[in-house]
């Protein structure tokens, strides 16, 4: 039996929440199941930014795209020291950089790899301040789709963190 969790991470205290309780659920799974963990890291697109001139109005993306890059390889190198903390405990392994929107490109990898669980940290927030600064966590459990969400609330952080 083959098993595949996505976790998503942005590279924050809040998103690194869901690994202990997937390394948990790893440690608890038989070992005829062979296990998977997917670290997917999603980079926001270049915005183009107009420059005007003697032509006009020009897009410049050049700039844009090699902010994107540069976030790209940010994110992988952060993936894979992620995944070396989760290899030392025997767990296979796999990261993936995307770019796009946070929540739909979460949904698309899991339906892409044929994820069985989506396991992502949650601020907690509720009510306006839900409202106010949206959510990707809820973004991807209101989506359709058949794969299982599990939602790991984030512990507040002391104060001497």
């Amino acid at each position: 039996m083959n098993e595949k969790i996505i976790v998503p991470l942005d590279g924050s205290f809040v998103g690194e929440s869901a690994l202990p309780y997937v390394k948990d659920l790893l440690s608890k799974l038989s070992p005829q199941v062979y296990t998977e963990v997917i670290l997917l890291h999603v980079v926001s697109p270049a915005n183009t930014t107009m420059m005007y001139g003697a032509e006009g109005a020009v897009p410049d993306l050049v700039q844009s795209e090699a902010q994107t890059e540069k976030s790209k390889t940010a994110a992988l190198e952060y993936l894979d020291k992620t995944a070396g903390l989760l290899k030392t405990a025997g767990v296979t392994v796999t990261t993936k950089v995307v770019v796009g929107d946070a929540s739909e490109e979460i949904v698309k990898a899991a339906e892409e790899v044929d994820a069985n669980l989506i396991a992502m940290s949650t601020h907690g927030r509720s009510g306006i301040s839900r409202w106010a600064f949206g959510s990707v966590t809820d973004k991807v459990l209101r989506r359709e789709g058949r794969i299982p969400i599990a939602m790991i609330k984030a512990p507040k952080k002391s104060k001497s963190e």
